[in-house]
């Protein structure tokens, strides 16, 4: 089971990628066009050219998870734009993704920071 803790480190491929692609050549993938390591514990989002599908890539220290999700009707309707800037991913957070696999737009959601900073009182 793959566990989504707000900690977790989420890279998102921005360009499509041929899902004939398995746990190696999508391992390949975010070596050479994330320039990120697959073993280091970050999930990794790709989405197929018909934006119908996700892949979701992580490694949790015994090996890999490949999950795939495919839409029965419809596309993912959110992708961030990047590949014109040759940006080739994008950092999401835990939420962001959970929008996103129930196809919606993770940028419209509302969501508290992350981190906020403690007032000194007094």
């Amino acid at each position: 089971m793959i566990k989504l803790t707000p900690q977790m480190r989420i890279l998102l491929c921005v360009v499509p990628v041929d899902f004939r692609r398995g746990i190696d050549g999508l391992a390949q993938t975010c070596r050479a066009e994330l320039k990120s390591d697959p073993q280091s514990g970050a999930l990794f989002v790709f989405r197929n050219r018909s934006a119908k599908a996700v892949k979701l890539l992580v490694y949790d220290s015994q090996g890999f998870w490949l999950c795939q999700k495919r839409l029965s009707s419809g596309r993912f309707r959110w992708w961030p734009e990047g590949a014109e800037t040759g940006e080739r991913a994008k950092a999401l957070a835990v939420h962001e993704l959970e929008v996103l696999l129930w196809g919606g737009d993770p940028l419209s959601t509302k969501a508290a920071p992350p981190w906020r900073p403690l007032r000194s009182g007094g």
